[in-house]
Formats: C-alpha cells, structure tokens, sequence
C-alpha cells in the first residue's frame, strides 16, 4: 500500500508540474465535463497511467533529492523544468496525453474504486 501511495503522491505531484503545459493544450474543461470523462478509461489507459506513475516516481524521486541541493531560484527553476520535461516523455511514452494522464490522475483523487483498480494495476507487476 506504501508503495502505491508513492506512486500516487508522484502523479499528483506531475499533475501540478504539467498542469502549465495541459493548460495550454486545453480549450476550456469545466468539473463536470471531467467528472464525466472517468467512467470513460479503458483498462489499457489506466494500465499505461500505472506504468507512466512508476518511471515518474523514480523521476520524482531523483529529482527531488537534486532540487533539495541546489542553490538559488534559477539553479531550483532549471531543475524542475528539467524533472518536468523528464515526467512528460515518460507520459508520452507511455502512450498517454499529458491531457489524458492528469485527467486519469484527477480522477483517482476523486474515485476510490478507481484508485483500487489502478493499485491492483501496480501490483500485478
């Protein structure tokens, strides 16, 4: 379950690094159109945001430790924009949309039964 939280901490924390760039590949999304859009994931896109969340933790990870030593705003700045285009090629090949995964990742926040199924997802690995 650790192991999973993980994973889950790393995809929301993707989601608030990539949410600059979904942004501007988004026309105007409300809540409900989202809400509605994640009863619509087939079990091969939640597979890919699984193995996407997986590379990104590690990334993360790495990152992290990195942004913790570095000095200054732009030494930290040039980092996160590095970890961020590292989180969007992993996303990307995985085979998800950036749009697609901070979509699936939101909706995991807000669905525990889909939570459930992409922990199981991880697992099985």
């Amino acid at each position: 379950m650790q192991r999973f939280t993980t994973l889950l901490s790393a995809a929301v924390l993707t989601t608030g690094l990539m949410a600059g760039v979904a942004q501007a590949q988004e026309s105007t999304a409300t809540t409900d159109q989202a809400q509605a859009q994640t009863q619509n994931f087939s079990d091969q896109q939640l597979q890919k945001f699984a193995d996407a969340s997986q590379e990104i933790a590690v990334i993360s990870q790495d990152y992290t430790q990195q942004l913790q030593g570095a000095e200054g705003e732009e030494a930290q700045q040039a980092i996160r924009e590095e970890a961020n285009g590292k989180m969007i090629e992993a996303v990307e090949g995985s085979g998800l949309e950036v749009e697609t995964f901070n979509s699936i990742g939101q909706a995991i926040q807000q669905d525990p039964e889909l939570m459930k199924q992409v922990q199981d997802m991880t697992q099985s690995q």
